[in-house]
């Protein structure tokens, strides 16, 4: 794994794409781009190999399934205790109990793994690949255009000081507040989310089943996934006009709004190991993908509501697409990009 101070590319740190965000969908991308013969710069502005994304659902939707298995990541996951994600939803009409056919195959699944687990594994699994430079605590400051307005790198701060990349792509991984997209001018749709979310991870919560609970309350919803090293990661997301009561004791409110679940989970015998933490303002956005130059994935692209977790497996589907749509262009096998 490159180290923050590492040097990188040779003289003028010339890549073929320049991936800013060693999270999902950035690690993905990299890999991905490495194995079809791209050069690779991996910027991620936390120099902790360690770090990892705190606030998400800790689950990976069955989508994301054949990108896992691409990216040789099964038996890792597998290996960590990653569990498979069969789930019973409660609705409006009673709960729905997904089975597979008798005699038909099985039904399709992905992970609950939490992301003190996910992250580093991805991350660590892009820096052994070969073609890509992991480039820790690299925090990107401006992008480099030629004289026609393109993007043809990018410039960071990094534990020596400032430097400049340049790259024939430069790939926007970093996230909903994507710094990328600020500095390319990219415009944005903003939407509003009426619900404000808090979870927290518990231990001895047993799950009818031992299986993933979903309620959609409408216009309330709640989830428990069961997820690696036996902790069930438990989720609220009320409408916001229950916001101002719930702030006033935030563990009380959270513990009743459980308790208050058609088959709710034990909570109150259970041991929660971490604090609760949540947003109370979460707006959905969704940005142009492309510029110049430039490329979106992951939630810089889009954020959805967490209601549905899919964001997980999102960064991960348009890491592989962005792959599929630039690798030969990026690696000088034809074509341009635009």
């Amino acid at each position: 794994m490159t180290t923050p101070e590492s040097a990188g590319h040779g003289a003028g740190h010339e890549y073929d794409v320049a991936v800013c965000g060693a999270g999902l969908a950035g690690s993905a991308a990299a890999i991905l781009l490495a194995r079809s013969g791209v050069r690779v710069a991996l910027l991620e502005r936390r120099s902790d190999p360690e770090a990892y994304k705190v606030l998400c659902t800790h689950s990976l939707t069955a989508n994301a399934y054949p990108v896992l298995d691409e990216l040789g990541l099964v038996p890792a996951l597998e290996k960590a205790g990653a569990v498979r994600n069969h789930a019973r939803w409660y609705t409006r009409w009673g709960w729905i109990e997904p089975r597979a056919a008798p005699g038909g195959p099985e039904l399709p699944y992905a992970y609950n793994v939490r992301r003190s687990t996910l992250d580093p594994l991805i991350r660590s699994r892009a820096g052994q690949t070969p073609g890509v430079d992991l480039l820790l605590g690299h925090h990107v400051t401006g992008l480099v255009r030629d004289a026609g307005g393109r993007t043809v790198g990018l410039r960071a701060s990094t534990p020596r000081g400032e430097r400049e990349i340049r790259a024939r792509l430069v790939v926007g991984a970093d996230g909903k507040h994507s710094a990328v997209a600020k500095l390319a001018g990219v415009a944005e749709r903003q939407y509003e989310n009426t619900r404000f979310g808090y979870l927290a991870h518990f231990r001895n919560l047993p799950l009818p089943g031992g299986i993933g609970q979903t309620w959609f309350l409408e216009p309330d919803m709640a989830y428990a996934f069961p997820n690696d090293d036996g902790v069930t990661v438990l989720a609220v997301l009320p409408d916001k006009e229950r916001l101002p009561a719930f702030r006033e004791d935030l563990e009380e409110s959270f513990h009743a709004f459980v308790r208050a679940l058609p088959e709710a989970p034990a909570i109150d015998s259970a041991e929660r190991i971490t604090k609760i933490i949540g947003t109370v303002d979460y707006p959905l956005h969704t940005r142009k993908p492309t510029a110049p130059g430039v490329a979106l994935i992951g939630d810089a692209a889009l954020t959805s509501d967490p209601l549905w977790g899919v964001g997980c497996g999102w960064a991960l589907e348009s890491a592989r697409w962005l792959t599929e749509a630039v690798a030969a262009a990026a690696a000088g096998r034809g074509g341009g990009i635009e």
